[in-house]
Order: C-alpha cells, then structure tokens, then sequence
C-alpha cells in the first residue's frame, strides 16, 4: 500500500525513535512533564524488558535509541509508553499518532544517533553544551551518573562487575569505534 510506514522489528538491533507531541506542541517544556516522561519512560523499560541506551526529552518531542523489548513488540512498548504519559498528563490528544523508527546497524550508526540527540537542545538554543540540559542520558555517558532512567553503558556494566552483554557489542574489525562523547564535549569514554 502507497505510504504506508515499514517497520524493521524484531531484527536484534538497537533502534532510533522520535515521536513528537501532539501538532508539536510543547507539552514536554515543563520540569514536571519531562520528569514524568522520565518515569513513564523508566516504567516501561522495566516492564517491557528493553535496554535504553540514550535518549533526550525536548519541549515538543522525544528522542530514544534502545533495543527491542523482551516480552513484546516494539511497537506496543512505545505505545504503552505513550499511554501511560498520556493518563498521567492533562493534554489530550498528547502524542502525534506514529513515530519515526531508524533502525541502528553499526556501531558508527550508533554513536551519530547519540550524538546527534544529545546535541539536539544546543542546536535548538536551550542550552549551551549537551551536558547542561537536565533530561537527557548525556551526563551519564560523560560520568556515569546515574539518573531517574537506567542507561546501558560501559558504565552501567563495569558496576555490574563486567563488559557489556555480547549482543550488545558491535564488531569493529579493526575500525576505530569513536565515542559517544566527542573531545569537544567532554571525557572521550
């Protein structure tokens, strides 16, 4: 059918997710809505069973980069997401219907998806480094610090006392794999 939107799940890879907030309105511009999100989106990690691997909340719309839910579609995950801000908040309609979905295959694709969601509110004008802006995995990445939502790092499995689970490392092969966190913007991790 004519524009109907391909959807790549249950692949094994990560992927890249922007939905936006209804006509794009900022109902995610408050520090109650964003940590809210936050909860919601913590929640639903945990209930569904997926690895968050970065994200950032913005006034009008949502960046995440994850992996595919354990017990459940994707699709179903992100709707359940979606539901619970949705019941928790005061907008009706909150979200856009449908959300982007790019899915992540290489370790370089990987690193230009976090890096460009963590620049995303520099780029806009809210804050002046990635680091400064509160609702984003951006600070973790840099220092480990753990926040309202668990981030699938190097740092989060050097707590558990080992390397990141093999699914989750990418083959290199001999290629440099650059960090997340560019020199320019902090430690190099």
């Amino acid at each position: 059918m004519r524009g109907e939107r391909v959807r790549y799940q249950q692949t094994g890879q990560f992927h890249f997710l922007t939905f936006s907030c209804y006509r794009r309105r900022p109902y995610l511009a408050t520090v109650a809505a964003m940590e809210l999100f936050e909860d919601a989106l913590e929640r639903t990690r945990r209930r569904t069973h997926f690895v968050v691997c970065g994200y950032v909340v913005m006034p009008e719309h949502v960046h995440l980069l994850l992996n595919e839910p354990a017990n459940c579609l994707l699709s179903r995950a992100i709707q359940a997401l979606k539901l619970s801000v949705t019941v928790r908040g005061s907008e009706r309609p909150f979200w856009q219907a449908h959300y982007y979905d790019f899915n992540v295959f290489t370790h370089q694709k990987y690193v230009e998806k976090l890096r460009y969601m963590h620049r995303n509110p520099v780029r806009r004008g809210l804050v002046a480094s990635p680091g400064d802006w509160m609702w984003s995995s951006f600070r973790h990445f840099l220092t480990g610090e753990q926040g309202t939502v668990e981030i699938e790092s190097e740092w989060t499995a050097h707590q558990r006392g080992g390397l990141l689970p093999a699914w989750m490392r990418f083959q290199a092969r001999g290629i440099a794999c650059p960090s997340p966190v560019p020199k320019s913007e902090g430690l190099i991790i």
